[in-house]
């Protein structure tokens, strides 16, 4: 494994890219490098991997805000950390390649957050997954709103209120994660899942993700949905052979 210092490394593995959070002695919490590097990478994967996927470093996913750093911050600080990890978030989910979080050990607070602007995730299946920040007096402010909109209210309301932490199970049957695995298959499953999504053409994926993005959460109704989904395959079609290709090869095998 790569021991470079680097607190997030983007490593090739041929088909995807892998983005390795790197500071496992703080559970690969955030601090303001951890983020910035996020930032850098992610610029260096574009155009590079249709697929990427999110993962920590010696069983750990992220464990969220660095409290150290917090402790040690100036206001102003303080002030600019939260809003520097949204711009991480929406950077992902603005990202044309699809993500995937492998989710290994400790996902807690912005950890949260970061599962949940992923596309797809999988879950060790005693991964400790979970919001403390009432804990703290806090609202969890990414984690919060990403989670509502994501998994059923009382389900959602029972992880902020309590802060208790839920495992990987349990992520995957709320809905959280796509499927949790045990410890010693995620890397695989992830490798195959990642492997399997950069089959199909580049462009497809980047507008169906595009899609996923707009539908229900700013297209609520049939119509405009519809409308909007054959616009956007008519853009794919002016932008890649794709799919008269699909059409042509199916039609010779019939």
């Amino acid at each position: 494994m790569n021991t470079s210092q680097e607190p997030v490394l983007l490593e090739d593995r041929g088909d995807y890219g892998l983005l390795r959070l790197n500071r496992p002695a703080q559970r690969n919490a955030m601090n303001g490098a951890a983020r910035r590097g996020l930032l850098q990478c992610l610029e260096k994967a574009r155009g590079a991997y249709k697929v990427l996927v999110i993962t920590g470093r010696d069983g750990n996913f992220c464990s969220g805000v660095d409290l150290k750093e917090v402790a040690s911050a100036t206001p102003r600080e303080r002030e600019v950390a939260p809003r520097e990890w949204v711009e991480v978030l929406l950077a992902i989910r603005r990202h044309p390649a699809v993500f995937i979080a492998a989710v290994g050990g400790y996902a807690l607070g912005g950890g949260v957050s970061l599962i949940n602007v992923c596309d797809l995730a999988i879950a060790a299946d005693e991964a400790p997954i979970g919001m403390p920040e009432l804990g703290f007096g806090m609202y969890p402010a990414m984690a919060g709103p990403s989670t509502q909109m994501m998994l059923a209210p009382k389900r959602a309301a029972w992880m902020v209120l309590t802060a208790d932490r839920i495992d990987g199970r349990t992520a995957a049957q709320w809905g959280l994660v796509n499927q949790s695995v045990p410890l010693a298959e995620l890397e695989d499953s992830a490798d195959a899942l990642a492997r399997r999504i950069a089959r199909h053409d580049a462009i497809a994926l980047s507008e169906s993700k595009r899609a996923l993005e707009m539908i229900p959460k700013r297209i609520a109704e049939m119509e405009p949905a519809f409308e909007f989904a054959m616009a956007l395959n008519v853009g794919i079609r002016a932008r890649t052979t794709v799919q008269a290709e699909g059409i042509a090869a199916f039609k010779g095998k019939a």
